[in-house]
């Protein structure tokens, strides 16, 4: 039998309609505080979710947007304590928005079970309803339906419990934390009009994390501070981070960034992440969003990684509550920055020479004999820990810069670029006749390709050259102000030479290819005549020869060069279609 509501909560409960409805319903218990070794499994998630939302109808609703690649619906709940759930009256209303997303590496599934718990323990208290007065909690139960239905015991090799747990990848075998701007999957796509439908000013995407022993149960991936717009990176640096660092210390759950190390083992330090908008974080902060991954350590009992969960969640819920106005300035100060400024920043590099010294609590690393291969192996001797100082790399410098356009322009051909443009909201609309206009066109002259990686061949190191061009543009062809809050979006996946651009995730990789070639024998009449009518082109390939000797030893490269600067050579070989006017029309 379910215990009761202690008698002062119900008589909350009664005094306040937004509380009506059975409150024995939020009772439930589940799995994993009968044995916690246990995680729940999708439906039983729903299923917690569908008796919050029957106990407390008036500030609690459950609903869906989108659907999975797996075909189930993708839920939402909203918690609302005054019982208004119109995004735009609650952003009018001066209060904050906490968005909280679970089980998108379902093996991961701590935040799961915490986030039910925090939920069903809190919701009848008066003093939870006080925090609800400056903040909307928006939560999606399991982001990663279709790895929460692939359940096993194998996978996370390197996991110290649940019994049973989720797969990484999704129906499709993607990791959908590589996959929030290019939105292959309709998870991401889901994901990204749920966001723009909030705009939430905190942002928490629980997981697990791998990697070296130590002795903390939580870790923290933070929004790279650098990378926000200043007034809201200086705000997450110097007054929330101290706060949730001291608090989650005083609560028993002493933290420590996510230990990513230069070296082998984090004796050589650690370095911060630099979270690209492919990531849940770094998407996050494309739109002044602060964003937190908490990875609880893989090694740790589930039951505290689970509590440590809990802990981190509740309290980023009473800072977004205590800091409330603090937090929407910084952020309204940042977008108002985002809208105006005139150069953007594409990439960064971690400053190797500007570093904190924090304290790290860690375990002696040694090697010894391999039982498998006989060689030298690394382990962690947890007979040995140890403390002591070591450096932090978390500064970051632009390293790739651009100056905005007036504006973008792009042919209504490339519609999956514009449908996710669609989705999150930017501002744009169809030309309404053809019009030419003075642009600068990037042209693709070298990159790098990585080996087959989340559905792509994806590009980096991009090297581009501008050219001043007149272009014609067709009526229905989309142009883009960039004046907006979308802004930093907007430029970080239109410039071909930004590390998660849409050219960089293969969606322009038509361009890359010759749709038009020729017949040497053909050619070769064509080429001697071009270069009698040309002497400036013949002079450069007479220098190129004198300069290159392979190059004057190799026939059929002088006149795939010829090609190349003669009227034959398609125009649009590699030219970028997105254009970058330059002047107003």
């Amino acid at each position: 039998m379910h215990k009761l509501l202690p008698f002062a909560a119900l008589l909350f409960c009664f005094a306040c309609n937004r509380y009506a409805g059975n409150s024995d319903m939020a009772n439930f218990t589940i799995p994993f505080e009968k044995d916690d070794n246990q995680t729940l499994t999708y439906h039983e998630a729903i299923e917690c979710y569908e008796k919050l939302a029957a106990a407390y109808p008036g500030i609690f609703k459950l609903t869906t947007m989108g659907s999975t690649d797996i075909g189930e619906p993708m839920h939402v709940a909203i918690l609302s304590g005054d019982g208004e759930f119109d995004p735009e009256k609650i952003r009018q209303s001066g209060r904050r928005v906490l968005f909280i997303n679970n089980g998108i590496h379902p093996g991961e599934p701590e935040g799961i079970d915490a986030t039910i718990m925090l939920l069903r323990d809190n919701m009848a208290k008066p003093e939870f309803k006080k925090l609800l007065e400056k903040m909307v909690m928006v939560f999606i139960p399991v982001y990663n339906v279709d790895g929460c239905l692939n359940r096993n015991s194998y996978t996370r090799a390197n996991q110290n419990g649940p019994e049973s747990f989720g797969f990484r990848g999704n129906s499709r075998n993607y990791d959908l934390n590589r996959d929030f701007v290019k939105c292959d999957s309709r998870n991401a796509r889901a994901f990204n009009q749920i966001f723009q439908t909030w705009s939430p000013d905190v942002f928490i995407d629980n997981h697990t994390s791998n990697g070296a022993d130590y002795q903390y149960v939580m870790t923290l991936i933070a929004t790279q501070h650098n990378k926000l717009e200043a007034p809201l990176g200086e705000f997450l640096e110097k007054t929330m981070l101290p706060e949730l660092y001291d608090t989650m210390d005083k609560k028993g759950w002493e933290m420590i960034p996510y230990v990513d190390s230069p070296g082998e083992t984090p004796d050589a330090g650690i370095v911060g992440f630099c979270d690209y908008g492919r990531y849940s974080t770094g998407y996050a902060a494309l739109w002044n969003t602060i964003g937190f991954m908490p990875e609880t350590h893989m090694l740790k009992p589930f039951k505290d990684r689970v509590w440590s969960t809990y802990a981190f969640m509740e309290t980023v819920i009473h800072f977004v509550a205590d800091h409330s106005e603090e937090l929407g300035k910084a952020r309204a100060a940042a977008f108002e920055r985002t809208r105006s400024k005139k150069t953007f920043e594409l990439d960064f590099a971690m400053d190797q020479k500007q570093f904190d010294s924090i304290t790290f609590k860690g375990y002696a690393a040694k090697y010894k004999p391999s039982e498998v291969s006989g060689l030298p192996r690394l382990w962690y001797d947890r007979s040995e820990p140890y403390e002591k100082k070591i450096p932090y790399y978390n500064y970051f410098k632009p390293s790739v810069t651009v100056d905005k356009p007036e504006a973008y322009i792009i042919p209504q051909a490339w519609e999956h670029v514009i449908e996710r443009l669609k989705i999150n909201g930017v501002e744009m609309k169809p030309l309404e006749k053809e019009t030419e206009f003075n642009t600068e066109t990037y042209f693709i002259r070298d990159f790098k390709t990585r080996d087959a990686w989340e559905g792509h061949y994806y590009h980096f190191d991009v090297q581009v050259e501008k050219k001043a061009m007149k272009r014609k543009f067709k009526a229905g062809d989309m142009i883009i102000y960039p004046n907006q809050n979308a802004n930093r979006y907007i430029i970080e996946t239109l410039e071909p030479n930004a590390p998660d651009s849409w050219f960089a995730w293969n969606f322009f990789e038509p361009i890359l290819m010759q749709k038009e070639y020729f017949s040497a024998y053909v050619f070769e009449d064509l080429a001697a005549e071009f270069l009698k009518e040309n002497p400036a082109v013949k002079a450069e390939l007479d220098a190129k020869r004198a300069a290159e000797p392979d190059f004057a030893a190799n026939p059929r490269q002088q006149l795939d060069w010829v090609y190349r600067h003669s009227p034959w050579y398609e125009p649009t070989h590699r030219m970028y279609p997105v254009g970058r006017v330059i002047s107003g029309q």
